[in-house]
């Protein structure tokens, strides 16, 4: 089981790597070894704060929630076929191995989903 948790830890700071590049356009309101959260600029439409997104290592995984995929249909529909294997729910990403090749995966939509929120905000 540590070896689980140490991969578990890898994954986590891997993914936070990505969230980290958007650290200057949103504000982090949860930062520590085991959860990461960004939310993004006060919308007068839900009165409130947009949620970015959050990594956080669960008991059986390390969960990759981006919530620009709940809130912008073109994004739900685009979602890549090996990020979608990963997904639960409509905006969660799990992961319980670590995999360069699906973090790259997720490292570019990511993107996709910043240009998006960063153009569109709470206009949904």
């Amino acid at each position: 089981m540590a070896a689980v948790k140490k991969d578990f830890q890898l994954i986590f700071d891997r993914l936070k790597k990505i969230f980290k590049k958007y650290e200057k356009h949103l504000s982090v309101i949860v930062d520590n070894n085991k959860s990461y959260s960004l939310e993004g600029p006060f919308s007068e439409v839900f009165n409130r704060t947009l949620w970015f997104g959050a990594i956080e290592i669960k008991k059986n995984y390390v969960s990759y929630h981006l919530m620009p995929v709940y809130m912008y249909k073109n994004l739900s529909e685009s979602v890549p076929e090996n990020l979608k294997k990963r997904m639960q729910g409509k905006s969660c990403f799990n992961f319980k191995t670590y995999n360069e090749e699906l973090f790259k995966e997720m490292e570019k939509f990511t993107e996709v989903c910043f240009k998006e929120f960063k153009k569109r905000g709470d206009k949904i």
